[in-house]
C-alpha cells in the first residue's frame, strides 16, 4: 500500500500551513502512522521560500508541543497536483489560486482545510500575519480541529 499523501497550502507558508503540517504530523506520530502517512506544506506565493516559519507561529505550538523548527517554506509546484492525494488551502483566496493552476484531472484533491472540521462555523482559517498572538491561537485551535476531523477521514477512507 503507498502512502496517503497531504499538502497544506496558504499563501507565503510561513503561518497557517506550516502549523497545520506540525499539527497533523504530530497527530500522525501519536497514532503511529507516519509510515502510512506523508505530510508537507506550501504557498501559493514564493514570499519567504527558504524561510523558517513565522517566530509567532512556532512559539503558539510549542505552547501545545509541537515542533514546527524543521518546516522551510516552499512554493506550490506543478507536480505537486499530481503527487499528494489530499491538497488542503487555508482560504478559499489560495484554494481559487490553486483550482487555477491545477489540471483538471486532479481538482478533486482540492478542498478547503476546515471542511475536516464540521463542528466550526468557520470555513477559512484566518490569515495571522498582521494581527496579535492570539490570531496565532486562534488558527492552532482551528487547525487541530481540522487536523483530528482528517485524521479520522484518512484512517476511514484510506487505511481501513
Amino acid at each position: 500500500m503507498s502512502r496517503v499523501k497531504i499538502l497544506f497550502v496558504c499563501m507565503g507558508n510561513i503561518c497557517r500551513s506550516p502549523t497545520a503540517h506540525g499539527v497533523f504530523e504530530h497527530l500522525v506520530k501519536s497514532a503511529n502512522l507516519d509510515d502510512k502517512i506523508e505530510i508537507d506544506s506550501a504557498g501559493t506565493h514564493a514570499y519567504h521560500v527558504g524561510e523558517s516559519p513565522d517566530r509567532r507561529a512556532s512559539e503558539t505550538a510549542l505552547k501545545y508541543n509541537v515542533d514546527l523548527s524543521y518546516i522551510t517554506a516552499r512554493k506550490v509546484h506543478d507536480n505537486d497536483f499530481e503527487y499528494y492525494d489530499y491538497i488542503l488551502a487555508m482560504d478559499r483566496d489560495n484554494l481559487d489560486k490553486l483550482k487555477s493552476a491545477c489540471p483538471e484531472e486532479y481538482q478533486h484533491k482540492l478542498s478547503l482545510f476546515l471542511d475536516f472540521a464540521p463542528q466550526t462555523s468557520q470555513k477559512e482559517v484566518p490569515d495571522p500575519y498582521y494581527g496579535g498572538i492570539k490570531g496565532f491561537d486562534n488558527v492552532f485551535n482551528l487547525v487541530n480541529e481540522a487536523s483530528k476531523g482528517l485524521l479520522e477521514t484518512i484512517k476511514s477512507k484510506e487505511l481501513s
